[in-house]
């Protein structure tokens, strides 16, 4: 029985990882939230790019963050100094953490899932994703009284220098970059993982329902 139990928090575990992991993953490369960003923050104003031109370069720079096997950042539009360029190359390293938390997680969270559904204990995942549920709503919340602060301690907690403070004069691409496009990412990270989270209750739910 306490074989049975570790095994299922660890299962449980690793479907968290999964989904908060596949969150993340849809939200950074959710090209149309920064097209819509472009108009509803009035990007423009702070280039003398084109909407074409200003995409060109987040392709590029979406393209470098991505792929592990790019170490060489170029944007043909925008000078970068060292810090800038380290910075961008300390994202990727995060991308590319939550790629591999995601592909690591994948599979086991399925056979876990998989091993509920076999022995009809789908309602396990209730409680927990209940609870996680409230995570997202308490950092949510923290965003809201201030995102200015969220978004120093995020950078604080992910980032050992602070190569994050960008100077407009030397890195002009965090014109383009305004806070406020982040704090959408992270409306949107925070969104997806309460879906995800509900799908697993449902889930759970409906296991129960069938059970009794």
């Amino acid at each position: 029985m306490m074989k049975n139990n570790w095994r299922d928090v660890f299962g449980i575990i690793l479907v968290f990882l999964t989904l908060i992991s596949f969150a993340v993953l849809l939200t950074i490369n959710f090209r149309p939230l920064y097209v819509w960003d472009i108009h509803h923050l009035n990007i423009l104003e702070a280039t003398d790019l084109t909407k074409e031109e200003l995409l060109k370069n987040f392709d590029l720079l979406m393209k470098f963050l991505n792929n592990p096997f790019n170490h060489q950042l170029s944007l043909p539009d925008f000078p970068m100094s060292e810090s800038g360029r380290g910075h961008f190359y300390d994202v990727k390293k995060l991308f590319l953490l939550d790629y591999g938390i995601f592909l690591v997680t994948l599979i086991p969270s399925l056979l876990f899932l998989r091993r509920l559904a076999k022995e009809k204990r789908l309602w396990k995942l209730i409680l927990p994703f209940k609870w996680g549920m409230a995570v997202p709503v308490v950092l949510g919340s923290l965003m809201a009284v201030g995102f200015d602060t969220f978004f120093v301690k995020f950078h604080q907690m992910f980032f050992s220098n602070d190569d994050w403070l960008f100077d407009p004069a030397t890195d002009p691409i965090i014109n383009v970059l305004p806070e406020a496009y982040f704090m959408h990412c992270f409306i949107l990270a925070f969104v997806l993982i309460e879906v995800f989270f509900f799908i697993m209750i449902l889930i759970g739910k409906r296991s129960l329902k069938n059970k009794n």
